[in-house]
């Protein structure tokens, strides 16, 4: 780690959540002559990656800035009076919470610039498509780093409009009832949110998220609470998505671009987890206390309901869509996320903010790979996929086959990989949770998410299986197997070996992750005491 001043984190801190608005703005000017390139297009995608990898840069220099040895404290803290009259300020900080969701945030987005450098999905002109990218990419940062309640909300609801459009004019088939969907399922959910952190801010008489965790709901009734985590609750679930509030995620992912659904997948989904740990959890325990089974029992159904979908698209002669599929399977480990939440233990906490950027890092890349195939063969219908004159990458493009088979084992939570702590952990914190919740119920649900792991290895080794290995052809056909396809070209692998990378040093050296995370979370649960 390096030793960096404050003033000067706080600097980063500040042009991490700025920079990307200012970059959207330039994006939609006239490129400087000596910086056209061959043409705009190319110009602009070049600024779109040239913005990102600035951004992405400053959240490095900003973690080995970070003082690793107090992971609690906030740091790189900026407190400036916005709106007086509602004591609404313009306040910032990071802390072992909030610092991986912002470099994962980076990260994503710079891969995404630079996929779409190379392969610019169809659609209208490149100029807006990087300035939405860049604003989506401002509204998700700010979210992580903003410790205001109503500045909160602003961020969170900023990521909505841009995600919209990249849906509805650079996706798939059926992209505007999806992009309809998207933004009114998450716009009702908002709008109930606002109303409980209004009654937080107005009965705590601060909005200050700092101050909130530190006063642990002493200054809150348990009605006020219970009230609260309900509504605040609902827009968060939504957004997560909890089912049965995740319709609109299966939908939306089918339609979007590919690097619409890594963003929508790795960053958007985190920011309603990520509320229920900042907010819900320290601000009002009691409330929480109250609804934590409920949550619980819908994060356990989500669960299982998210991996037999997937089974049933995986099936034989199902017409399954294998991004559908893929977008099913964010239902079922984001119930791993909630599953944890609920516990309210570190342990389960701690498991839910792992399980969050290992899903990240591993739905990212299945999404990036499900985009290549679909790239090389026109479809991602399993079916077509599966048939004689099908995929079968491991004989057409076995790198692209390796890797997908690789994610694959990833998100199925093999160990030694990332998606296994975060789970287990969820699921131990299931075993022993928070006084005052029912043991009983809780060793239910954690049988429930136990069985759902089985069911998640299950539909994903029939994906690897039917789409690596494609269909067997009679052997009179022997001589007119399929000719091989483009195998991993040089800017996909300069895209996703950051995410394999990443995904094998979480697995191997999980407490590099949890070093962070478990001072902060034993601080939010124990009401702001280090």
């Amino acid at each position: 780690m390096i030793d960096i001043s404050e003033s000067v984190m706080q600097f980063l801190l500040g042009f991490i959540v700025v920079a990307p608005l200012v970059g959207a703005a330039a994006a939609l000017l006239p490129a400087p002559p000596g910086l056209r390139g061959s043409s705009p297009d190319q110009a602009v995608l070049r600024h779109g990656v040239t913005v990102t990898g600035a951004i992405l840069l400053a959240a490095a220099v900003l973690a080995l800035g970070f003082d690793h040895d107090q992971p609690s404290k906030m740091q790189a803290t900026t407190d400036i009076s916005w709106i007086a009259a509602l004591d609404v300020r313009i306040h910032l900080g990071i802390d072992g919470i909030s610092l991986p969701l912002l470099v994962l945030t980076a990260l994503l987005t710079f891969l995404c610039a630079l996929y779409s450098y190379f392969n610019m999905p169809a659609g209208p002109s490149p100029k807006a498509f990087v300035a939405l990218l860049l604003v989506l990419e401002s509204g998700t940062l700010a979210t992580f780093a903003v410790l205001d309640l109503l500045l909160f909300f602003l961020a969170f609801e900023m990521v909505l409009i841009p995600m919209y459009f990249l849906i509805a004019r650079w996706g798939g088939e059926e992209r505007q009832p999806a992009a309809w969907k998207f933004i009114l399922y998450t716009l009702l959910g908002s709008v109930v949110m606002l109303l409980g952190l209004l009654l937080i801010g107005l009965k705590a008489g601060t909005f200050d998220m700092v101050a909130l965790a530190t006063d642990n709901g002493r200054g809150l009734t348990t009605s006020v609470q219970v009230i609260a985590v309900l509504a605040i609750g609902l827009g968060l679930a939504v957004k997560t998505p909890m089912w049965p509030l995740h319709t609109w995620l299966p939908d939306a992912h089918t339609a979007a671009p590919t690097v619409g659904s890594v963003l929508l997948a790795g960053v958007l989904l985190k920011m309603g987890t990520y509320g229920f740990v900042r907010i819900v959890l320290p601000v009002a325990p009691d409330g929480m206390r109250t609804f934590a089974p409920y949550l619980a029992a819908f994060a356990a159904v989500g669960i299982v309901y998210g991996s037999l979908a997937c089974l049933a698209l995986a099936r034989s002669g199902s017409g399954g869509d294998l991004k559908r599929l893929i977008a099913y399977s964010s239902v079922g480990h984001m119930g791993f996320v909630l599953l944890g939440i609920a516990t309210m233990t570190p342990t389960g906490v701690n498991g839910a903010l792992f399980a969050n950027i290992a899903h990240g890092l591993i739905t990212g890349l299945l999404f990036f790979l499900v985009g290549a195939v679909k790239d090389r063969y026109g479809t991602a219908d399993l079916d077509t996929l599966a048939g004689a004159t099908g995929a079968a990458l491991y004989g057409r493009a076995p790198r692209l086959g390796g890797l997908l088979a690789f994610a694959a084992v990833a998100s199925l939570g093999l160990p030694g990989l990332a998606g296994f702590w975060g789970e287990m952990l969820a699921l131990f914190g299931a075993f022993d949770p928070a006084d005052g919740l029912s043991r009983p119920a809780f060793l239910t649900f954690m049988s429930i998410g136990a069985f759902g792991t089985l069911l998640t290895a299950a539909y994903l080794l029939v994906v690897v299986r039917r789409v690596c290995m494609g269909g067997r052809l009679p052997e009179a056909l022997d001589e007119q197997r399929p000719e091989p396809v483009a195998d991993v070209r040089a800017y996909e692998f300069a895209a996703w070996s950051p995410l394999v990378a990443l995904t094998v040093i979480a697995g191997l050296w999980p407490a590099v992750l949890l070093g962070l995370t478990d001072p902060a979370v034993q601080k939010l649960l124990s009401g702001g005491k280090s």
